[in-house]
């Protein structure tokens, strides 16, 4: 095996929690500096931050000094995309300084050539990897892996292609996410979620359908979005509180890639509030799965499901953020073989994750 990747994470949330405890004892990579925004963790042991032994590394916001440690990679896991302007000024630092990034932050980087993505979100991340020499990757799971490699991996088995559609259907129950805003779960039906208003929706989880697009070689017509609310007639206990009656306790979200007319390319979102919710809605053989499916010749279904059998009792929904962030980190060796520059899920090679089995 070679040797390990020096790697410095950014952002010790839900996801950067679970991927330290991954990368401490994982021969493939060398933990060598962790960042945080929150001032009440630095200084702290990182195995302190995320629940573990000591591991003898404090955390700290100081960029420079991370910058200074010439990792092969920062692994990004900070703030999504409402925090724009402080992901791109950090990641950009580390580019201009030519170490590669790797990062679930900036959903609509998954694919930069989607035309919702302003010129000040694109131009100085394009700018620092030339200044730099460094390349700069964006995945999550959705956006990312199981709406782009999972499908365009399984439309190599196809020889026509109608519809490609990919599904996830997730119970909220045990989420604490902020889903009341964002989607609007848990309000009134006469609420209208930010989600909600199509410009935004593409923005945000959309990015994987001009990509899919692309790679088959096509110029989509236009991207429609859909939105459905199922509301409830009783109380749904959930980790946030109770829904109550007459209130939002799941909905579905269609994006949709038309082209010649038809909608070819879907991505879909089923979200409830426990598994009684809207139930002439689809569901996966399983609970909590992400479902490809092809209709073509030959026609296609793939069901993934995200489980911790390790009897720590961890949710689906958790074992899901752990895969996201795990593609992220492995990606690393091939991301600093590539050219500088925008790296996507069309640039990189088949990823197995060198170092699993030990």
């Amino acid at each position: 095996m070679t040797a390990a990747k020096r790697v410095v994470v950014w952002g010790t949330g839900f996801v950067g929690k679970l991927v330290i405890e991954e990368i401490v004892r994982h021969p493939g990579f060398e933990l060598v500096g962790v960042g945080v925004a929150d001032p009440a963790k630095v200084g702290k042991d990182v195995g302190e931050i995320c629940g573990l032994d000591p591991i003898g590394l404090a955390a700290t916001d100081d960029v420079a000094a991370l910058i200074a440690l010439q990792p092969d990679a920062l692994v990004h896991y900070g703030p999504t995309a409402a925090k724009a302007d402080d992901n791109i000024a950090l990641m950009a630092a580390f580019l201009r300084a030519g170490i590669d990034v790797c990062s679930t932050a900036m959903t609509p980087w998954v694919w930069p050539g989607m035309k919702q993505n302003p010129a000040s979100w694109i131009d100085p991340i394009t700018e620092a990897c030339a200044a730099g020499g460094a390349s700069c990757f964006t995945t999550g799971i959705d956006p990312g892996f199981a709406n782009d490699l999972f499908p365009m991996s399984l439309m190599g088995l196809c020889g026509e292609v109608k519809l490609v559609r990919a599904l996830e259907i997730l119970d909220y129950v045990n989420y604490e996410g902020d889903y009341s805003d964002e989607m609007g779960i848990g309000r009134e039906p006469e609420f209208k979620a930010l989600l909600e208003y199509p410009d935004i929706l593409v923005m945000s989880w959309g990015a994987t359908v001009p990509m899919m697009a692309h790679a088959v070689g096509i110029d989509l017509d236009e991207i429609t979005t859909t939105w459905e609310k199922w509301v409830t007639d009783i109380p749904v206990p959930s980790a946030k509180g109770v829904i109550e009656p007459g209130r939002v306790a799941a909905i579905r979200f269609t994006i949709n890639g038309v082209y010649q007319g038809q909608t070819r390319i879907q991505l879909e979102h089923i979200n409830r509030v426990g598994q009684e919710a809207a139930p002439q809605w689809p569901r996966g053989i399983q609970n909590d799965v992400y479902r490809v499916e092809i209709e073509g010749s030959p026609s296609i279904t793939q069901e993934t499901a995200f489980r911790y059998t390790d009897g720590s009792g961890r949710d689906a929904a958790t074992a899901g953020c752990l895969a996201t962030g795990m593609r992220a980190l492995n990606a690393v060796p091939a991301v600093n073989d590539l050219p500088p520059g925008w790296v996507t899920a069309l640039d990189l090679p088949l990823i197995p994750g060198a170092g699993t089995i030990r």
